[in-house]
């Protein structure tokens, strides 16, 4: 027994190609991973705005910075998904492999072709960071201050991603004999050449929307908590490292039904590239949250209610 996969069409629309003189520009499909990240970016993007608009969230030391800053700042947080997103996994999913390698040596354009998906979030996270660092460095501006700010808007697009990852019937999970297993075939998955799943017809973890509920949906109340409940905001470092230690933990506890990467299933005591990558998270992101003295579930003492 198993749950139906709601074989979604991957693309929204698609607009027709149009010609130009002697060239021919498109079809460009507009897809729904595409569209949770702009969502999530934009609705992250007004989040922040209402979050420094509202001075009784900061403290004595008021607002990292204006909703104007903020503006600029989104240009630079986009750039810093996409770029790093996409060379971390370069770095981590395709140059370990000897396919990747490959791949890469014969046409070192597939960098470039985003469309040909491949995606990290851990190369994303580490692009925004150099992103708020280059941003507070210009504007003078506390770099950890302005974290504090963006880590309660990430868990928008990274519930969004997740779902939109759910839709592609990609990043799917183990062999479950769990009644809301699902199996990953249908007209819109990709097959091998022979036409057979790539997921095979065993039932799998809808491990994608264990990803959507956790690393969106929860990390985004816990740390709505922080803000409006604990006033954390207030204290430099503790909302980045509560972000990095939820975001770390849950993604470490469901590496453990989420099918580890083709080519990547076989690392040293059952490891994933996933958990080699979180577990510093949750190391720098516990760090932050000591080196506050505040040990989480303790109020601290400016409560904005």
């Amino acid at each position: 027994m198993a749950l139906p996969f709601p074989n979604i069409r991957p693309e929204i629309f698609t607009l027709p190609a149009m010609h130009v003189w002697r060239w021919t520009i498109g079809p460009f499909s507009v897809r729904w991973y595409a569209l949770g990240y702009i969502v999530g970016i934009l609705l992250g993007w007004r989040y922040a705005i209402g979050l420094v608009r509202n001075g009784r969230l900061w403290g004595a030391a008021g607002p990292v910075a204006t909703a104007l800053q903020i503006d600029d700042l989104i240009v630079w947080l986009t750039l810093g998904i996409i770029g790093g997103g996409r060379v971390g996994y370069v770095l981590f999913y395709m140059l370990p492999l000897q396919s990747g390698r490959e791949t890469l040596w014969s046409d070192p354009m597939e960098v470039f072709r985003l469309w040909h998906g491949g995606m990290s979030f851990h190369g994303g996270m580490i692009g925004v960071a150099l992103a708020i660092i280059f941003f507070a460095r210009v504007n003078r501006i506390d770099y950890l201050r302005l974290a504090d700010l963006i880590a309660p808007c990430a868990p928008i697009g990274i519930g969004l991603v997740r779902i939109a990852n759910f839709i592609n019937g990609e990043l799917w999970g183990r062999v479950t004999s769990a009644p809301w297993g699902m199996v990953f075939c249908g007209p819109y998955i990709p097959t091998y050449a022979d036409g057979q799943c790539i997921a095979g017809q065993a039932p799998r973890h809808p491990s994608q929307l264990y990803e959507a509920t956790l690393e969106g949906l929860v990390l985004f109340l816990a740390l709505r908590w922080a803000t409006h409940r604990q006033g954390w905001l207030a204290r430099r470092g503790v909302l980045t490292g509560l972000f990095l230690v939820i975001y770390g933990l849950c993604r470490i506890s469901l590496e453990n039904v989420r099918m580890p990467d083709e080519g990547l299933q076989h690392l040293p005591f059952g490891l994933t590239v996933g958990i080699l990558l979180s577990i510093p998270m949750v190391l720098v992101g516990g760090w932050l949250v000591w080196r506050q003295g505040l040990p989480l579930g303790v109020s601290s003492a400016h409560d904005p209610r």
